[in-house]
Formats: C-alpha cells, sequence, structure tokens
C-alpha cells in the first residue's frame, strides 16, 4: 500500500515555527541553502620558481598555534574583570558608561542596545527583573514590551509610576531568541545590577520572577515559597527590605496568580508608607 506524502508546511505555518524556536529576524537579504555541497577550497598558489632560493629574503615567520581557549576570555577571568570594574563606578551614568564598553559578556555582541534602566533614579523603590525581550532590545529601556504594560498597571494600583519608581534587569543584554540566560552570564552580569541597587539605594527592593530572585537574594527556592516574604538585602553599605513576586510575563501566562501579586504590591505599598513615617 502506497503512503500519501505528507502536504508541504504553508508559508503561515513555516513562521509559526520559526517565531516559536525564537527566530524573530533575518541575518541576510538572501535564503542560504544549508544543504548544498561546498565549492572545494583552491589549493594556495605554488610559490615563484627561485623565490626560496633566495638568500637575501629570509623566510616566513611561523606562528604558533593558540588554542581557542586562550584567546576567549575565562569565565572566571570575565567575572572579576566585572565585579572591579562595577565597583569602580562612581554614579549611575559613570556605570552604564563602564557597560557600554565592557566586552566581557557575549550578549552584548548578539544585542541591538544595552537595555539599562527605567524610572527615577531617586525613588524608594526599585524593581528588578531577569533579561530584556525583543520590544526592549529595540527601544534600549526595560519593561516596554506586554509585560512592561501589565507592569505599568501592577504599580499604579498602588499609587506608583515609573516617575515614581526605578526598573532594570540583572541581565542588561537580550539573549538571542529570548533564551534563559545561561549561569556564567548571570554571574558576569550581577556586580553591575548589586552596583545599580547600591547607587540607587531604594528604600525596598522587589525582585520579579524566579531568575532575578534567586540571583539577587541568594535562595534557591521557588518563587511560590520565596514570594511575599520579606527579606535583608544587604548592598555592603545599607541593608535594604526585599521582597519578591511573580514576573509579569509570567502573569500573562499564568493570569490566576494576579491575586498573589496584589497582595504582594500591598505589603510593598505598606512598606513605603512606613519607611516614610
Amino acid at each position: 500500500m502506497a503512503l500519501t506524502p505528507e502536504p508541504a508546511p504553508t508559508l503561515q505555518q513555516l513562521l509559526a515555527f520559526y517565531l516559536e524556536a525564537g527566530v524573530d529576524c533575518a541575518l541576510g537579504d538572501e535564503p542560504i541553502n544549508r544543504l548544498a555541497e561546498v565549492d572545494a577550497v583552491p589549493a594556495p598558489a605554488a610559490p615563484r620558481p627561485g623565490a626560496a632560493l633566495n638568500p637575501l629574503r629570509p623566510p616566513p615567520p611561523v606562528m604558533p598555534s593558540v588554542p581557542r581557549s586562550e584567546i576567549a576570555v575565562a569565565p572566571d577571568a570575565a567575572i572579576a574583570s566585572a565585579r572591579d570594574a562595577a565597583r569602580m563606578a562612581p554614579t549611575l551614568e559613570a556605570l552604564r558608561e563602564l557597560l557600554e564598553t565592557f566586552d566581557g559578556c557575549a550578549l552584548k555582541h548578539t544585542a541591538t542596545k544595552l537595555v539599562f534602566a527605567d524610572g527615577n533614579p531617586e525613588a524608594r523603590v526599585m524593581f528588578v527583573g531577569e533579561a530584556p525581550g525583543r520590544d526592549e532590545d529595540i527601544e534600549g529601556l526595560p519593561f516596554v514590551g506586554r509585560s512592561g504594560k501589565l507592569l505599568d498597571r501592577m504599580i499604579a494600583a498602588i499609587g506608583l509610576d515609573r516617575g515614581k519608581a526605578y526598573i532594570a534587569n540583572v541581565i542588561p543584554w537580550r539573549p538571542p531568541g529570548n533564551r534563559t540566560p545561561t549561569p556564567q552570564e548571570t554571574q558576569i552580569c550581577l556586580p553591575f545590577i548589586q552596583r545599580q541597587i547600591e547607587l540607587v539605594n531604594p528604600d525596598v527592593l522587589v525582585t520579579l520572577g524566579n531568575p532575578s530572585t534567586q540571583a539577587l537574594l541568594g535562595t534557591r527556592e521557588g518563587i511560590m515559597r520565596t514570594r511575599g516574604k520579606w527579606v535583608d538585602y544587604d548592598t555592603g553599605t545599607r541593608t535594604i527590605r526585599a521582597i519578591a513576586t511573580f514576573h509579569p510575563a509570567y502573569l500573562l501566562r499564568s493570569p490566576s496568580y494576579k491575586k498573589m501579586t496584589w497582595l504582594d504590591l500591598r505589603a510593598i505599598a505598606k512598606a513605603l508608607a512606613a519607611a516614610n513615617m
């Protein structure tokens, strides 16, 4: 019995597949056939007759081969470099300029823009997420897509807006395809967000989602266990009250958890009111 061949996917189906796989931009104007045979590499040109016998011309120097691991910056060296650099930044503007020139994180070379922060640098409350998404990468500002609009509504519910809050991410560059940052990438970027928190010096620090909570608050527990609980965050110069809640992107996927988030927001408003007394 002959098998009926499956119909070829439509253009819409292919585009949907690419979007689900994280492909959201083209790298070239023309398609590339990856299955085509590669042309043979041309042989090097033969030396001119007598060239090797010329005693007045020394032979070309032999360059020693360098292992690839020695060319790339070692992870430990990149983390140490980030710590030293972040510690030297006296202001938020200096920290931003430092990140613009920092080459220790490979994410910088695949991102469109540095996503440093948004809001009021003198705000009493600071919100920190994990990493920028596609919209943030285009605009260079954190939380400007769908999750950003939800965050705006969340903080508006307790009488705040971006003029009264400071918003940033642990990772200031978008990972390709919105993939999860690697532990190494997080550790390299961690000193910069820690210094950013120290320079903003808020009364309340709010971590949004599990990755930023684990990175900044030093816990291995999931967000279900950590959310809504107050902990102390030590900047080295001051202890700040910190609390975790769900990331707006998670609430878009699971709106049933908005009730828990509302309880967290009320606790944040109460803490800000108490700090102002």
